[in-house]
């Protein structure tokens, strides 16, 4: 097996179907599969071998996807890096998985350090003049096109994709050939896909999310892929009907943003499917999004150690505020502290069992124990699951709010926050108090002109949930922290408060 395969397998059968559209650009799949090959060649000719580690730190464009493909080809392993990072984050990276070589772009090869990578040999500029390193398109000039994938073993590392690490360091989470295609094949069937489906694709390519639940999902089905560098709200409506898109994924805070510009049901005519992923979809938004336009938002969830998707809240029997059941081969277990399974209702840890989890974390033994225990992925999420087996996610462990003894649930509170029609999004989050332990405080932006106070709102809550559950405290923001992939980055919230209180304990 080889996730390469997929476009492998779109160019025998279906040669001249467009596998994936970029601004002015479109390429068949046989183009795309014959640009990997070159690809495949021309690393292979370095002398990069199965096993070896390729770097990718590039944005949504062609070359990330062509670039992967050929990597995964010859059996090296595609290291994923997140274009904002700076260059001690990129070189702990490369140092960390022994990068052979790097593709990227100009812009971004700023940073990268000229020194202090022993194991990197090749740096290739897929876009832009290549003042460091080569030009990645006179690697493949001369290659040849044909490059048949390797066959790999299920449990051969294809990817590796970094996360935070609880040390401070980001952690590679590896990722087999078994591992994406067995989630692959769940999504599939799980989107109902087929080669008709043109899936619009604006996030990013180093993220699992859209390199496995969008990408290689739509290329197992010989789909079309509408790839855009970066979520521009404007120019994604445009393409909506210019490429007649059937199939929109986002992250909750891209439907609200859809929702508060009022978006008319006209304009999404060509859609038949909606997704949500990478953070938990707020109950009031789904609700607000079928009234107005009569489809359900699906959601998933899952992690990056889990490939991504673990869970799917489907047509068959669509439960609103679920995260759904386990996909296909995959177990799910609600566990208390001690590891023991909870009963229904009951809170709990998720724990994800099946092939669509990680082999563990590149060079991380104590990291991959803290979480792999028993054959078990221990997520580090709340949820519960109900009398029918639907399971829903309550927060993270690590944002759960202890005041005086008392849990708070983030997501609990910001559901309420969202039902007061001046809120356009809300993020709530706990900040250290030396009485209470953890206090709540909320962070809030308003609707276009929109206007209320922070009386107004804890008056709000107040009448809809217990007292303790209340922000202490409420600031207005223009926007929110998030990251690439539209999550909330509560940590920045929570730093600010820390900066601010040290300021003003300075200052007094």
């Amino acid at each position: 097996m080889n996730i390469a395969h997929y476009v492998e397998r779109g160019s025998r059968l279906l040669p001249n179907k467009i596998a994936l559209i970029f601004e002015d650009k479109s390429f068949t799949y046989k183009q795309l599969d014959e640009l990997a090959g070159r690809v495949a060649n021309g690393l292979k000719g370095l002398g990069i071998k199965k096993g070896d580690r390729v770097a990718l730190f590039l944005p949504n464009i062609p070359e990330f996807v062509i670039s992967y493909l050929g990597i995964l080809k010859i059996g090296a392993v595609a290291v994923s890096i997140n274009v904002m990072l700076k260059t001690a984050e990129v070189s702990y990276i490369l140092n960390d998985c022994a990068a052979k070589a790097i593709i990227t772009t100009e812009s971004q090869s700023e940073q990268i350090s000229e020194a202090g990578l022993p194991e990197l040999e090749h740096i290739f500029i897929a876009e832009g003049k290549a003042n460091k390193g080569a030009s990645l398109a006179q690697l493949i000039a001369n290659a040849s096109p044909k490059a048949p994938a390797l066959e790999m073993d299920r449990h051969a590392p294809a990817c590796i994709l970094y996360t935070s690490g609880t040390t401070g360091f980001p952690k590679g989470a590896i990722l087999t050939h078994g591992n994406v295609i067995a989630n692959s094949y769940a999504a599939n069937r799980c989107y109902r896909l087929s080669s008709s489906d043109r899936l619009l694709l604006y996030l990013p390519l180093f993220h699992c999310f859209g390199q496995n639940a969008i990408l290689n999902t739509g290329f197992s089905a010989c789909a079309t892929i509408i790839l855009y560098r970066r979520f521009d709200l404007d120019k994604v409506l445009e393409s909506l009907t210019e490429h007649q898109v059937t199939m929109f994924f986002g992250v909750p805070t891209v439907f609200i943003k859809m929702l508060n510009k009022d978006i008319s049901v006209d304009k999404l005519k060509s859609i038949r499917y909606y997704f949500s992923a990478a953070a938990p979809m707020p109950l009031e938004i789904a609700q607000k999004w079928h009234e107005k336009y009569g489809y359900f938002i699906y959601e998933g969830y899952g992690l990056t150690e889990t490939s991504p998707f673990a869970t799917y809240n489907n047509d068959l029997n669509y439960k609103l505020g679920s995260i759904g059941t386990p996909i296909d081969n995959v177990e799910i277990q609600i566990v208390d502290s001690y590891g023991h399974q909870v009963e229904p209702g009951e809170l709990g840890e998720i724990i994800v069992r099946g092939p669509n989890v990680m082999l563990g974390y590149w060079n991380q033994p104590l990291e991959t124990a803290a979480v792999m225990k028993n054959g078990w992925f221990h997520t580090g999420d709340i949820g519960r699951m109900d009398e029918d087996g639907f399971y829903y996610i309550i927060d993270r462990l690590k944002d759960m709010i202890n005041l005086s003894g008392f849990k708070v649930y983030p997501t609990e509170v910001e559901n309420v926050i969202y039902q007061h029609p001046a809120v356009a999004e809300v993020a709530v989050y706990g900040v250290p108090d030396q009485i209470k332990g953890e206090i709540v405080k909320a962070s809030i932006v308003l609707k276009y002109g929109h206007k209320t106070t922070e009386e107004k709102i804890l008056e709000f809550c107040y009448n809809r949930i217990a007292n303790y559950k209340v922000p202490h405290a409420i600031n207005f923001l223009d926007s929110l922290p998030k990251s690439p992939t539209g999550k909330l980055l509560k940590r920045e919230l929570r730093q600010k408060f820390t900066q601010d209180k040290i300021l003003q304990n300075l200052s007094s």
